[in-house]
């Protein structure tokens, strides 16, 4: 069992590589946070809520000999409905795509079930290269983290494949994230940059925008929400008449949930919940999009779509 704790030596190679790579791993294992730690600017939405990636959301590491391109998939989960199958079957056609998967295993929490699920998912994968990350290594001592390397290492033997490296990170402490990267780069294929220098993920940012309020919308939240939340942004337009030196963008976006009784949690009393939603997520997207907004949010009711395949259409799934 190879597991890399130090960053070593590459040998200087003229060539460039450019692929993919995903993350995988069961919900709130810390794939989102890890991909915005990788990219060093908020993409992927990160939530303490299980099932909240819900678009491909792909961040792109930039270096001078490789770009890097992160595909931020679903948890993969056992379904419970139509969306639940949809997003399983995205993830099955994204693992089959990439150049290498990142399976990310907290450090602070045994191996169980929903681990083995996956790994054996993955060990269905053949020419894929698998790394495991260990995540959330500043949440334990180095006793807990050694068990937990140690049973990763026997989860590959037992399922019939080995590892291609093992690596503990800590994407909140920014360790070992750079290591990660010169681990991931040898795996990607040759080839010039596939993005512009300066992109950070091709997720239209419209998609983007509305991830940030739907996360903003999310915190806080009693616990039958989460998958009841979707948000639509309907428009986004510069502000007429503003002087050069003086832009606006308007952002108009609906917040829909399942059921009317779901819209007072939302609103909060007098307002406030949603008032404080788009305050933090303004914030957000002004840092994203580097402009100041006015942003306008309603909170619909669009009944089930979770289980309407029209309003899943509808909703961007």
């Amino acid at each position: 069992m190879s597991v890399r704790n130090q960053s070593s030596e590459q040998p200087a190679e003229s060539v460039h590589r450019a692929g993919f790579a995903c993350f995988v791993g069961r919900p709130n294992a810390g794939k989102s946070t890890l991909t915005n730690a990788l990219v060093g600017k908020k993409v992927a939405i990160t939530s303490n809520r299980p099932q909240t990636t819900r678009h491909t959301v792909r961040g792109i590491v930039h270096r001078p000999e490789a770009q890097l391109i992160l595909v931020d998939t679903p948890g993969l989960h056992k379904p419970r409905t139509l969306l639940g199958e949809r997003l399983n079957d995205v993830v099955r056609a994204t693992w089959a795509e990439v150049d290498v998967i990142g399976f990310c295993l907290p450090a602070n929490e045994k191996l169980g079930p929903g681990d083995r699920f996956i790994a054996k998912e993955l060990a269905g994968i053949k020419r894929t290269p698998k790394v495991a990350v260990v995540t959330k290594t500043d949440l334990v001592d180095s006793k807990v983290l050694a068990e937990q390397l140690i049973a990763i290492d026997q989860l590959g033997k037992e399922l019939g494949f080995e590892w291609a490296e093992i690596v503990p990170v800590s994407a909140v402490g920014d360790q070992q994230v750079e290591l990660l990267a010169d681990l991931l780069v040898p795996m990607l294929p040759e080839s010039p940059p596939l993005y512009p220098e300066g992109d950070l993920t091709d997720e239209p940012e419209q998609v983007m925008v509305a991830e940030l309020i739907r996360e903003a919308a999310l915190e806080g939240v009693r616990d039958e929400l989460p998958h009841s939340i979707a948000v639509v942004v309907e428009e986004m337009l510069p502000r007429e008449d503003r002087p050069a030196e003086k832009p606006l963008l308007d952002i108009h976006a609906n917040i829909y949930i399942e059921r009317p009784s779901q819209k007072g949690i939302i609103i909060g009393p007098k307002g406030k919940r949603l008032k404080d939603v788009g305050i933090k997520s303004r914030k957000q997207i002004e840092a994203l999009l580097g402009t100041p907004v006015f942003l306008d949010l309603h909170v619909k009711v669009a009944k089930d779509w979770q289980r309407d395949p029209k309003q899943l259409r509808k909703l961007g799934f």
